[in-house]
């Protein structure tokens, strides 16, 4: 069977921009008050919450834990506290680093020691947007690709032309059950995902569901 694509349907940019491991910790100073930040990989907004909570521990005699994180590729999702800074301070400043540096699945937080001295919204909105900037510059900035989650089902007799295709796409297996009824399960670039699923959807006896990653 011969499978025809579009240059646009092969054009999908199916990759993004994020950090693989928590960045070093960087410090900026405004008047006698301290802002350290921080940037961690994050996956769900739970892993977000874990991660205050031990920033909270850590930092225990600081006044604010601002942050921001966002979540996902095609739809994300994002959230910013300024956490009792004055309203638009400090979340949205840090989140516009998020944005300015085109990455996603992760969470920045800046933690504040007031030094006594009042720096002004202007000067909050600098000092949060500043130290977001420097941690995202400290972190290990990469590429990842956007991929669709399949499961291949098949009996074992089908075996040989299965992994046939799997080796030849270089498909990347996740997990794999296998017995006289057997399951692959394999992660495709997005932007190939139709391709390959119209190839095992061709084939005889052979079922291809996608399943979320």
């Amino acid at each position: 069977m011969l499978f025809l694509y579009s240059k646009i349907k092969l054009d999908i940019n199916d990759t993004y921009k994020t950090i693989d491991t928590a960045g070093e910790e960087v410090l900026f100073k405004d008047r006698n008050s301290k802002f350290f930040g921080y940037t961690f990989p994050i996956m769900f907004e739970e892993d977000a919450k874990q991660i205050l909570e031990l920033l909270k521990k850590q930092h225990h005699s600081a006044r604010h834990w601002c942050y921001a994180w966002q979540i996902g590729t095609e739809n994300p999702r994002y959230r910013s506290n300024d956490d009792g800074e004055p309203t638009n301070s400090a979340g949205q400043p840090i989140y516009g680093q998020i944005q300015s540096f085109e990455v996603t699945n992760m969470l920045i937080v800046v933690v504040r020691y007031f030094g006594g001295v009042k720096l002004g919204v202007g000067g909050l909105i600098n000092a949060y947007r500043t130290t977001a900037q420097l941690a995202l510059q400290a972190s290990h900035i990469i590429e990842k690709t956007i991929d669709i989650y399949y499961v291949i089902a098949f009996q074992y007799k089908d075996m040989n032309k299965v992994m046939r295709i799997i080796k030849e796409n270089k498909l990347t297996i996740n997990k794999q059950e296998l017995e006289l009824d057997c399951k692959i399960y394999i992660s495709v670039r997005k932007k190939i995902a139709d391709k390959i699923k119209d190839i095992f959807s061709s084939l005889y006896e052979v079922q291809i569901k996608r399943i979320e990653g």
